[in-house]
């Protein structure tokens, strides 16, 4: 009897529980929001690469124009925080048809120049103080989060216009927000890359304008689900 009445009291409070449940009405929409706006900084990779037979040489050769280049940089007065050392290697490479051991020196360092007014003289100094190799220019904006910030709401409000242009034609309204996912990609600046050696120096001139900065475009993602009241 006891069993029974157990067993009963389990099903009608399992029968109240499923009655409670409701299924919302919702609407899933997606909303994207995008900011346009001019670089005010670019960050360039430059890299000093030395080849010889010996370790020695090669390493001295390298640190003397690595030497010349942050020498170079700080003349041009960028502030020491805004350049530092990302790599320095010193690599054998066996030859084997010559049977021979030749060595690969390279260092590295990063720049970032806020004062876009510097470019083409910092590019032409650097070329010619010892850098053979550019491995990246990026153009950025140094109020990058407050530029996601304005897309991320730029995004729901895109969001909710989608959601009551669906709704509109049949006569029901969007109401609260139930679900709210960020779908938006971590953003990277695109690089330009370029191949520089010291007889690019010999025709560069400092009057050349060279850049044609452009746009960054900085892009937030959502996916909504709005309850229709």
């Amino acid at each position: 009897m006891k069993k029974l009445v157990l067993f009963l009291t389990i099903m009608f409070m399992t029968m109240s529980y499923g009655q409670e449940i409701k299924q919302v009405p919702l609407i899933n929409v997606n909303g994207e929001g995008k900011v346009k706006v001019a670089p005010d900084q670019v960050c360039i990779s430059a890299s000093v690469e030395t080849k010889g037979n010996n370790a020695k040489d090669v390493k001295k050769q390298n640190d003397e124009k690595m030497d010349a280049v942050l020498k170079f940089i700080k003349k041009m007065n960028i502030p020491t925080a805004d350049f530092k050392t990302k790599q320095v290697a010193l690599n054998p490479q066996y030859d084997y048809e010559k049977k021979k051991t030749s060595y690969n020196a390279t260092q590295t360092v990063e720049i970032v120049v806020k004062d876009l007014a510097k470019y083409d003289e910092l590019m032409e100094g650097l070329v010619q103080q010892g850098i053979n190799r550019i491995d990246r220019v990026s153009f950025e904006s140094s109020k990058l989060t407050q530029y996601q910030s304005e897309a991320r709401k730029l995004a729901m409000k895109d969001a909710k216009t989608k959601a009551e242009e669906y709704v509109s034609v049949l006569g029901q309204k969007v109401g609260k927000a139930f679900t709210i996912s960020d779908n938006s990609q971590v953003y990277h600046p695109q690089p330009v890359y370029a191949a520089m050696r010291m007889k690019a120096a010999d025709s560069m001139e400092s009057s050349n304008e060279t850049l044609a900065i452009g746009e960054i475009e900085i892009t937030a993602n959502v996916s909504v689900s709005f309850v229709l009241d």
